[in-house]
C-alpha cells in the first residue's frame, strides 16, 4: 500500500527552477517531492511531461514485488514537449512532441549482439532506474525520444509504450488468418490486444474479465464474446472445435495463466504477458505439455517496436478513446495509483499542467 507522506524539499538558489515529482524511496512509499530542475547533458534532452500513464508494473514496483533502482521518479508511459537540449543533440529540437521509449539497452552484452536487446544483461528504464515521467519535466537521453507526428492526439500519445510492448507480443503469439483467440484480462493491455489480434487477422476473439464494465468496453471494441471466468470454458467451447488458437495471458495472475493452459487447443500457443508478482508460480503437468504439443512463449517490453507502436495509433487501428481514463495530478498521485488497483479505471493519467 502506497503511504502518503510529507514531500522531501531540497534547498536550491533563487535562481533554481523547481519541478514536482512522484519519487519512489522504498517499498510502500511514494513522495511527492519538489528539488531543482536538471539540465541536459550531452546526449540528452529536457521534456516538460504532458502527461504520464500508471502501469501495473508501477503498483508491483510500489509494492516490492517487481524490480527497481530507488530512490526514483517512477513513470515509464509518458510523452512531453522538448524544452531544450543538451551538446551533440542534432536531430531533435525545442517544441517536438515525442513520446519516450523507456527502455535503454547496453548495446555491448552477448544478447545486444543478437539483437536481443530487450534481453540486455544491463538492461535500465526510464521510470525504473532512472527518473522518469511522473514529473512536470524529465531529463532522458535524445536516442529514447520519439518525434511523434503533426496532429497526433494528445490522449493518446501516452499509450505509445504499452502499444509497442502489446505489438511485440503479437508477434511473439503468432496470430493467422481466421484463428480464434482468446485474452484474459479486459484492462488496458487486454483491450489493445483485442483490437491487434482482430487486426492481425483473428476471426474471433474471446475476452475473458471479471468486471462487467470492462466486459461492456471489449465488446464495443469489437470482442465476439466477453465473459467472466466461470463462462470462459463454455464460450471457448461453443465457438471452438478444441479450443483457441492463441490465448493471450493478459491479467496478470496465475489463476489466469492455469486457464490460458486449459483453454488452448491441442497445438496451441500460450502466451504469458501479464505481469504476475515475482515469486509466485503455477502448477504445470509436463505430461499435458508433451500430449498437447502446446507453445508457451513469454513477452517482455518492446524490441524495436516502438515506432510502428506510433505508427498504428496514428492510422487509428488502436482505439484508446473507449478505454476508461482517470486523470490525476501529481499532488494526486496516490489517488492515481489506488484507483487503478480497485479496478476503478482502464488507466490513471498523471497530468501534471492540471
Amino acid at each position: 500500500m502506497v503511504r502518503e507522506i510529507p514531500g522531501i524539499f531540497t534547498h536550491t538558489t533563487a535562481k533554481d527552477h523547481i519541478v514536482k515529482a512522484a519519487l519512489f524511496t522504498q517499498s510502500g512509499t511514494v513522495n511527492v517531492v519538489d528539488r531543482p530542475e536538471k539540465h541536459p547533458g550531452p546526449g540528452e534532452i529536457v521534456i516538460a511531461v504532458e502527461s504520464c500513464g500508471v502501469c501495473g508494473t508501477d503498483l508491483h514496483i510500489v509494492e516490492g514485488t517487481s524490480r527497481s533502482t530507488p530512490p526514483v521518479v517512477l513513470g515509464h508511459e509518458f510523452a512531453g514537449v522538448i524544452e531544450s537540449i543538451g551538446p551533440g543533440v542534432t536531430d531533435l529540437h525545442p517544441g517536438q512532441r515525442i513520446a519516450a521509449d523507456p527502455n535503454i539497452s547496453c548495446g555491448t552484452c552477448s544478447y545486444c549482439r543478437r539483437g536481443l536487446v530487450h534481453l540486455c544483461a544491463r538492461l535500465r528504464a526510464l521510470g525504473v532506474d532512472i527518473d522518469g515521467g511522473m514529473a512536470e519535466r524529465c531529463v532522458l537521453p535524445a536516442a529514447q525520444a520519439h518525434v511523434l507526428p503533426r496532429g497526433f492526439p494528445v490522449d493518446a500519445a501516452p499509450f505509445v509504450e504499452p502499444v509497442s510492448c502489446a505489438v511485440h507480443g503479437i508477434d511473439r503469439a503468432g496470430i493467422k488468418t481466421g484463428d480464434t483467440v482468446v485474452i484474459t484480462g479486459g484492462g488496458t493491455i487486454g483491450l489493445i490486444m483485442l483490437q491487434l489480434s482482430r487486426h492481425a487477422g483473428a476471426s474471433q476473439t474471446i475476452v475473458v474479465e471479471p468486471l462487467g464494465w470492462k466486459r461492456e468496453i471489449a465488446q464495443r471494441l469489437g470482442a465476439t464474446i466477453a465473459v467472466d471466468g466461470t463462462k470462459a470454458k463454455e464460450a471457448v467451447r461453443d465457438l471452438t472445435v478444441d479450443g483457441a488458437d492463441v490465448v493471450i495471458e493478459c491479467a496478470g495472475s496465475t489463476t489466469a495463466v492455469d486457464m490460458a493452459l486449459e483453454l488452448a487447443r491441442r497445438g496451441g500457443t500460450v502466451e504469458v504477458f501479464g505481469v504476475c508478482r515475482s515469486g509466485q508460480s503455477v502448477s504445470v503437468e509436463p505430461h499435458s505439455l508433451f500430449f498437447r504439443e502446446l507453445t508457451v512463449v513469454g513477452s517482455y517490453v518492446n524490441p524495436h517496436t516502438f515506432a510502428r507502436a506510433i505508427e498504428i495509433l496514428a492510422a487509428g487501428i488502436i482505439r484508446v478513446d473507449a478505454f476508461r481514463v482517470s486523470r490525476f495530478s501529481i499532488d494526486n498521485v496516490h489517488n492515481a495509483f489506488s484507483v487503478l488497483r480497485d479496478g476503478g479505471t482502464h488507466k490513471s493519467m498523471i497530468v501534471p499542467a492540471s
